[in-house]
């Protein structure tokens, strides 16, 4: 019973530095692949009661474990959209060939890196067949709630090179000096006109003038204006007509002091804005607070535009993409703006270690992976998005050496005891001659 069971012992010895003989020939195999995460194996003795008085050898079993949250360093690249997560966290992707069939959702899988660049379709895809699933942006640039506990509202991440686009004016700021000497007595009350370009629902450059009259008293100084503004779009149509009276004390000389809406939409003192309606729609026009030096200012002998600002966009062409830390996908076109079209959540589970392995890098969530979460990158417990980066292999080939070498021992010498075990009932044997 007791040789016998050494005998045993020795096998499972084999079988389980075989085992791990296994694991490290993986790991030193993918010492160059990014993302890889190497796998350990661990040893547990096996315990066999046998008689009073004799001992009976258990053995030994061998248990591999891929240690999916022991990621690598990162390295950087020249890619725009090469993607690694630095610290907790893992990119939702899918298969290529899922997405190609488009149909019903794909399933979401999970890794921490990839060299995404646009396929035929526009879709970030790695050349190894993973396309990156994000949430979709709406027309304006903002991401709209998803559920988070669930894959149900990851798409894939379009980018359409060479798209067209372009973004309608709705808020403009005007910054212009006035000069005081045109509402004294004698003044010849000639108006000051000002032009300022918008954007229309097309894309089109369409024009807002506005034209500053002053109002001169009989004698000393009114610091009265009156401000029109004619829509180009609507043919020189007067859009919006405002009386304007300036401050003159010695404490807030030169700002405005009231607005009275003649003509077009209120005014609204508490923001320093007025609506004027184009022929496209509304748009907000900044004029300052009363009692403030932004907006319009009555000062010195001067008329000066100081500072006009406006948002919207002529049409574009789309020329490269980007993606920040936050995991927000940004789109730049020629004409030097800047939209997000996706936004990529980071997924964290309570149990890394515990999601199944599949090829190129994926992992897919399992019981004992637990529920995920999809996150902001950057909030919660998650880290963040890098790009122009990926994450090396977790193998440290100097260790995975080291490890090969004991348990080449370690296996030689269960042979060892095998060929004893085999001298010794050979001994056995040769008792009966």
């Amino acid at each position: 019973m007791t040789i016998s069971s050494s005998l045993n012992a020795s096998v499972a010895g084999l079988n389980a530095n075989a085992s791990r003989l296994a694991a490290i020939s993986d790991n030193i195999a993918n010492s160059s692949t990014s993302g890889y995460r190497r796998v350990e194996t661990s040893f547990d003795s096996l315990v066999v009661r046998g008689n009073s008085g004799n001992y009976a050898a258990g053995g030994v079993r061998s248990t591999t474990e891929r240690l999916i949250n022991q990621g690598g360093s990162l390295a950087t690249t020249e890619n725009p959209t090469d993607l690694a997560v630095r610290g907790r966290g893992f990119i939702p992707v899918a298969e290529s060939s899922e997405v190609a069939i488009a149909n019903g959702r794909p399933q979401m899988l999970l890794t921490t890196t990839g060299s995404f660049r646009t396929d035929a379709d526009g879709r970030l895809a790695t050349a190894s067949g993973l396309t990156l699933l994000g949430w979709p942006a709406g027309p304006d640039g903002t991401v709209p709630p998803f559920p988070r506990d669930t894959s149900d509202g990851l798409v894939p991440v379009q980018v359409n090179v060479n798209q067209l686009t372009g973004e309608p004016t709705t808020a403009l700021t005007l910054g212009v000096n006035l000069p005081a000497t045109d509402t004294e007595a004698g003044a010849s009350g000639d108006p000051h006109v000002l032009s300022i370009e918008y954007f229309d629902n097309l894309g089109r450059s369409e024009t807002i003038n506005a034209s500053f009259t002053p109002q001169p008293p009989a004698t000393g100084t009114s610091n009265m204006w009156t401000m029109t503004l004619r829509d180009s779009a609507s043919g020189g149509a007067v859009i919006g007509e405002y009386q304007l009276e300036f401050d003159d004390s010695r404490a807030a000389g030169g700002t405005l002091l009231n607005v009275t809406s003649l003509s077009g939409g209120p005014y609204d003192p508490t923001t320093g804005r007025l609506i004027a309606t184009v022929d496209g729609g509304p748009v907000e026009v900044n004029i300052g607070r009363p009692g403030t030096a932004e907006g319009l200012t009555q000062l010195s002998d001067s008329f000066a535009p100081l500072s006009i600002s406006k948002d919207g966009s002529p049409v574009g062409t789309m020329v490269s993409v980007e993606v920040d830390e936050n995991g927000f996908v940004h789109a730049t076109f020629d004409t030097g703006v800047t939209r997000t079209i996706f936004q990529v959540p980071l997924v964290d589970l309570p149990n890394p270690n515990g999601m199944v392995a599949l090829d190129r890098q994926t992992y897919r969530p399992s019981i004992d992976s637990g529920s995920f979460f999809l996150w902001d990158a950057g909030a919660g417990p998650t880290g963040d998005l890098v790009s122009f980066a990926r994450q090396e292999s977790a193998t440290d080939v100097a260790r995975e050496l080291t490890d090969m070498i004991q348990t080449q021992r370690a296996y030689s010498s269960n042979a060892r005891v095998i060929q004893t075990v085999d001298e010794m009932l050979q001994e056995t044997t040769n008792i009966i001659r």
